[in-house]
């Protein structure tokens, strides 16, 4: 994935604006790897480590925790572009962005929050945080090419994770990974031999999708809050 400003990843994230970005660099409040950022330093999403330091998350004041229902045809992201995006669907008053990203065919889960700890924790690959789905495949897939699945394949350069897959019909199967490289779990099933006709997700970690229908989202409650900052460690205020 190409380098892009850190300034210029925070606001595309949606985490706060340019100028407030630039704002918070500046005062020390954001660490790269574990280093003090500096203003026009450069990052690579998904590989780099971005942290916001609580002094900065403080400043968001009002920290709000959402799950949605994304349909099919949204892109997942903040960006100001021709596509449809995650912020044309909602109507939340605080500037939320989206945890990870589906693609544009890809429906189900997505947590929306302004919490930049959330993010960090669920974003990096080091964490390896599961997720959950349910695929859909033309054609009849074989147990091999499940079996294929759960034990790695070399996709993008290195081997996959092993995975939890199991049938839930001819064509069907729901598979858990703790990994989020690009356009994961499409590669896999293609790798295989066989292409994705539906791909949705339904949980993440134990956040889980329900009974949401599509385009719908409601806050998260205090239970399931509080239990996805336990088994992350992370000290809620």
């Amino acid at each position: 994935m190409e380098k892009i400003r850190l300034q210029k990843y925070l606001s595309q994230a949606g985490i706060c604006s340019r100028r407030k970005a630039e704002e918070y660099i500046l005062d020390g409040l954001v660490k790269v790897n574990g280093i003090v950022a500096e203003i026009g330093q450069s990052i690579t999403p998904g590989e780099d480590k971005i942290e916001l330091l609580q002094k900065a998350i403080d400043k968001q004041k009002n920290l709000v925790y959402y799950k949605l229902n994304k349909p099919r045809g949204i892109v997942t992201t903040c960006a100001q572009n021709q596509e449809k995006n995650i912020i044309d669907i909602i109507n939340i008053k605080e500037r939320v962005f989206p945890i990870g990203r589906l693609d544009k065919d890809t429906t189900g889960l997505i947590l929306l929050t302004n919490d930049g700890r959330l993010a960090n924790f669920l974003m990096h690959p080091k964490y390896n945080h599961e997720k959950e789905y349910i695929v859909e495949v033309f054609g009849k897939i074989t147990d091999e090419a499940l079996q294929k699945m759960s034990n790695g394949l070399f996709i993008l350069g290195s081997y996959t994770k092993k995975a939890q897959v199991n049938r839930i019909s001819s064509g069907k199967f729901s598979i858990i990974i703790t990994e989020g490289r690009n356009r994961q779990i499409r590669r896999m099933v293609e790798k295989v031999g066989f292409k994705v006709k539906k791909l949705k997700r339904i949980r993440i970690e134990n956040i889980k999708l329900g009974n949401l229908e599509t385009g719908e989202y409601i806050p998260l409650t205090n239970k399931e809050l509080n239990n996805l900052f336990e088994r992350l460690g992370i000290k809620k205020d």
